[in-house]
């Protein structure tokens, strides 16, 4: 048919797999590679590697190490990356949550000791890559599920501007300093008339022609421009001699493979860390994946993320890196330059290790302040006010966990900012598990249907029933709510009560607790003379509550039995507990 779309390239090669093949995504899309994809990926490898680059050097700064660990990280962690990984377009580096966590965090760990700084953040890469490992033979990926976006809102909004402060004193051009946020706002405010203006200025336009770039030329490298034209300044003009602070001399050649020097219980804290990064690095791999992958017309698989992102942070801990992962700007870029599959990660790799070969003289005048202007582009995009806005306007209290959690990043750090959010979306969880939705019920006008009275006023009360439904599973933890919420209900009644109806219909399932709980409000309503019946129950509900004995008490509990035909028999004086009310 004329009409009918072709499928993308991506969802050409999907094959089934099983076994070995299933555990390594290139035994499944190279046996359907085309020889005219490979130019595709040798132009997005080549674009990614020109993007990544400058990037890279910035976030290595933020993360406290020599620049070229950045690079280290994109060069090897995309390389294995593509071994083990099921998205297509997915790139793999440094991120700037991740960098500024591992700086402000191993800082302390080091004690001002830089060889045990790269040994702390290289151990943290290891221990990240077997926490990966052991969650994807546990199946864990479906527990990150469970971290709210609400409050990662909040704190990806805290650690922008955690990051942002740390890099505002070289874009002034001033030492900066301080542990926390607010002491680091207070310094930098008493060092403002230090300012070197022509550093500010220099990182204003620095700043100025990324973001112009981003606008009119979005997926291109446009910081390799800003770094290059950025070096010839400072080499062919006086610039350097006016306060500017430079990269130096790198080192030549590609990263050693070696063991970090420590050991897990020689680093006190460096669990945690792991952790943190590694709850960082999987929500935004898979969140960037996702997109990316929605937008190509194929799925990712997120349990196999895992040992995509085992396999790339082993690598970075192994070859002189730290903690990566995949991001969506980063991503973005690999998938607008025309990559068709991972091999493209492959390009880049083998691009970035030319550049290591032959190139790192080329990055000796690098200006620090525009690695800083670079920071402080990309740190922009994890503040986003339209969806803040929207929190705001549709549920006050997940605005105010947000604001917990943005509050948290600013006032205990990232590290401890992630364990409050993690807290904090476990706590909001429990909450809402804790106290469903229990609504009271009333006849749609006209019909012989039933509804929450709260949603819809006009609909029509019966005289002595109150009726309810719980719209959650009834367990332990929730029965109280449940018995409380009724009991206030029927006391606030404005006619005696005389039948109530339990509508489980919306509630999938039922504990012992839940069960004991009926029995209990069937035992207390029966001493008030009133009766309780129980309707429209599930299957694996009705068990639980016939082995708890309810049956006998409140009645048949008839499959078909509905809040209609218990209120038709209590209106006509029959008895709403006989057997003969269910069809069956």
């Amino acid at each position: 048919m004329a009409n009918q779309q072709m499928p993308s390239a991506e969802a050409q090669i999907e094959t089934a797999a099983t076994g070995w093949r299933a555990v390594v995504p290139p035994a499944q899309w190279l046996a359907g590679y085309r020889w005219q994809w490979l130019s595709a990926d040798a132009i997005a490898g080549a674009t990614l590697a020109a993007y990544g680059i400058p990037v890279s050097l910035a976030y290595a700064t933020l993360a406290g190490l020599p620049p070229q660990y950045g690079i280290y990280c994109y060069l090897v962690g995309g390389l294995f990356y593509a071994l083990f990984g099921s998205s297509r377009q997915l790139a793999i580096g440094p991120t700037s949550a991740i960098s500024m966590l591992v700086g402000v965090t191993v800082a302390d760990m080091a004690g001002g000791d830089p060889v045990r700084f790269a040994s702390i953040a290289a151990l943290t890469a290891i221990l990240v890559a077997v926490m990966c490992v052991l969650a994807w033979i546990f199946k864990l990926s479906s527990l990150v599920n469970f971290i709210s976006e609400t409050i990662l809102l909040g704190f990806k909004a805290g650690a922008a501007l955690t990051i942002a402060l740390t890099q505002l004193p070289k874009l002034f051009g001033v030492k900066g300093g301080g542990e926390q946020f607010f002491e680091r706002v207070a310094i930098l405010v008493g060092q403002l008339p230090d300012t070197q203006l022509v550093v500010l200025a220099f990182g204003i336009a620095a700043i100025a022609l990324l973001l112009l770039g981003e606008k009119l030329l979005p997926g291109r490298p446009v910081a390799l421009f800003v770094v290059v034209l950025s070096i010839v300044l400072l080499t062919v003009t006086p610039l350097r001699e006016m306060g500017f602070k430079i990269v130096g001399t790198l080192p030549t050649g590609l990263p050693e493979f070696h063991f970090p020097a420590l050991r897990v219980r020689d680093v006190d804290g460096i669990i945690p860390l792991a952790f943190a990064c590694l709850l960082l690095s999987y929500v935004e791999s898979v969140s960037a994946a996702r997109a990316i992958a929605q937008k190509n017309g194929y799925e990712i698989d997120p349990r196999q993320e895992l040992l995509g992102l085992g396999a790339a942070n082993l690598a970075a801990g192994l070859f002189q890196g730290y903690p990566v992962a995949g991001g969506l700007s980063q991503s973005s870029v690999n998938d607008k330059a025309g990559a068709k599959t991972p091999l493209s990660l492959v390009f880049a790799s083998i691009t970035i290790g030319l550049c290591l070969l032959f190139l790192t003289g080329l990055l000796t005048n690098l200006p620090n302040v525009v690695l800083a202007a670079i920071v402080l582009v990309a740190v922009k995009g994890l503040v986003d006010i339209r969806e803040l806005r929207h929190v705001w306007h549709v549920s006050r209290y997940e605005f105010l966990v947000s604001m917990l959690a943005f509050a948290a990043v600013l006032q205990l750090g990232i590290l401890k900012g992630v364990i409050v959010a993690v807290l904090a979306s476990m706590l909001l969880l429990i909450r809402r598990a804790a106290h469903p939705h229990v609504a009271m019920l009333g006849r749609i006008p006209g019909t012989q249907r039933y509804s929450d009275v709260e949603r819809h006023p006009d609909n029509e009360a019966v005289p002595g029933v109150l009726m309810f439904r719980v719209e959650a599973s009834l367990l332990y933890f929730n029965t109280e709510h449940v018995r409380a919420t009724v009991w206030e209900k029927i006391r606030s009644s404005a006619s005696p009560v005389k039948l109530v109806i339990c509508d489980l219909s919306s509630s999938p399932s039922v504990d012992i607790a839940g069960a004991r709980m009926l029995a209990a409000m069937q035992a207390d309503l029966s001493k008030r003379g009133m009766v309780l019946r129980i309707v429209m129950a599930h299957a694996g509900a009705r068990d639980i509550l016939r082995a708890e004995g309810l049956e006998e008490r409140v009645g048949h509990l008839g499959r078909r039995v509905t809040v209609s035909d218990v209120v038709d028999a209590f209106l006509r004086g029959a008895d709403t507990t006989s057997a003969t009310l269910d069809e069956t």
